[in-house]
């Protein structure tokens, strides 16, 4: 029986922005994240969340933008939501052993990686042509 006690609750990726009013206004009406916290006049940092799972915008100087994130996902919704909301693919869905999975960039080149558990009804990618 393991008794040691949880430390880490969850993790929470911080994504450098060129400009936070402009990337919180994509974060929330684009791709449909409500906004918790930050994101006033002269604020540098908010979070943004869906679903109960939080990103959190940071302000940068120019240079140090293109952060990738991993988001976990129940279905793939998504992949045909933020398609048809003009949203910058990166890559169209594949699916491989570890997942089903797509790719996205934000406004500031941040990749969004999407991915639902494997489909059981697509052949997996071969890995060495990814």
């Amino acid at each position: 029986m393991n008794t040691t006690k949880r430390q880490i609750e969850c993790t929470i990726p911080i994504l450098p922005v060129g400009n936070l009013a402009r990337s919180l206004e994509f974060y929330t009406g684009t791709l449909g994240f409500k906004l918790d916290w930050g994101g006033g006049e002269g604020s540098t940092l908010c979070s943004v969340s869906k679903d109960s799972c939080a990103i959190m915008l940071n302000e940068s100087p120019a240079g140090t933008l293109g952060t990738w994130v991993w988001i976990g996902l129940e279905d793939d919704s998504l992949f045909h939501l933020w398609r048809s909301r003009g949203v910058k693919v990166r890559q169209e869905p594949k699916n491989f052993s570890w997942a089903y999975e797509m790719k996205f960039e934000d406004i500031d080149g941040n990749v969004l990686w999407l991915g639902t558990e494997p489909r059981k009804d697509v052949p997996f990618e071969d890995q060495n042509n990814e």
